[in-house]
This record gives structure tokens, sequence and C-alpha cells, in this order.
């Protein structure tokens, strides 16, 4: 049976994800919480370019209209 996108999402809580924003940005963390909107929250996060690491920004609250994918 197939899985719905909120039911990855639950599955993924406290593993690491990477998300991926409108824009090009990047977010790789620890999945603490979402919501029905896609609202995401990431502990732990860093922000990446090019696939590594620029900036260590702790937790970080992620607007879901911003959001391209999520990548447990």
């Amino acid at each position: 049976m197939a899985q719905k996108p909120l039911d990855v999402l639950h599955n993924s809580l406290e593993s690491p994800v990477l998300v991926s924003l409108r824009g090009g940005k990047e977010y790789r963390g620890t999945l603490k919480g979402y919501d029905i909107h896609m609202n995401v929250v990431l502990q732990n996060a860093d922000e990446l370019k090019e696939g590594n690491a620029v900036r260590r920004l702790g937790m970080v609250i992620i607007r879901g209209g911003n959001v391209v994918f999520i990548s447990p």
C-alpha cells in the first residue's frame, strides 16, 4: 500500500531530513515537527550550498509554501 506524504513525514520525525526550498536553498536537520501546510521545524539545522554546510542555524521553522521537497 502506498504511503501518503504526511505519513512519510510522520515516520521521519526525530530523524535527519533534507529540505529544499524555492530559490535553491537547502537545509539539513532533525525533523522535530510539521503541520498540514507542510510547515516544518528542524533542530540542529545547517544551511547548505552545493551540498556543503555553510552556516549552522540551530532551530528553524520553514514555511510550507516555500518547500519544494523533503527527503528523509
